[in-house]
């Protein structure tokens, strides 16, 4: 597992790593649904997508992609930065249709790591979330990560002491 920026560079371009895998079920795509307020019947009616094009009720494509972001967590935990955000996708397709109870995983290439301005690291990946069975991936992902450093503490002022001290005989009076 990728810990670190360093293991990150270490790491160069290639594979990373595969995460394990994740059962899609139906009470996630409802909550997807209701997220999202797409709540088109292929998702979310079982009676009516069992006669439907896919046999059964699939996940929605971006529901496959969020995903990636907590299957990533299992290939690469950049742990010695302040944060990571997702800055965007370059591309995104979904070559094939997740059915509810299949299993997914995601495997993990890095593209790019670039430093940016006060420590920062602008890192490219290359996601592909694998069906398991399936001849084509349900996500082919190009993707961008930022990792910025935790921000120093500032400096904690401390009080005057000696004759400027308020209060102190001679010293500055609060007014």
């Amino acid at each position: 597992m990728i810990t670190s920026l360093d293991d990150l560079r270490t790491a160069g371009g290639g594979d990373l790593g595969v995460s394990g895998w994740h059962r899609v079920g139906q009470a996630e795509v409802d909550a997807f649904a209701d997220a999202t307020g797409d709540h088109q019947w292929i998702h979310v009616d079982p009676d009516r997508a069992a006669r439907g094009p896919f046999g059964g009720t699939i996940a929605h494509g971006y529901l496959t992609l969020a995903l990636t972001a907590s299957l990533l967590t299992e290939v690469v935990a950049v742990r010695d930065q302040g944060m990571g955000v997702n800055y965007g996708c370059n591309r995104v397709r979904f070559p094939t249709p997740v059915r509810v109870g299949a299993r997914v995983r995601l495997r993990v290439r890095l593209l790019t790591l670039d430093d940016l301005a006060g420590g920062a690291v602008q890192v490219t990946y290359a996601l592909t979330v694998e069906l398991e069975g399936a001849a084509k991936p349900a996500c082919v992902a190009e993707t961008v990560a930022r990792y910025y450093p935790a921000p120093t503490a500032p400096a904690v002022p401390t009080a005057p002491t000696g004759p400027e001290a308020p209060g102190a005989p001679g010293g500055r009076r609060a007014t």
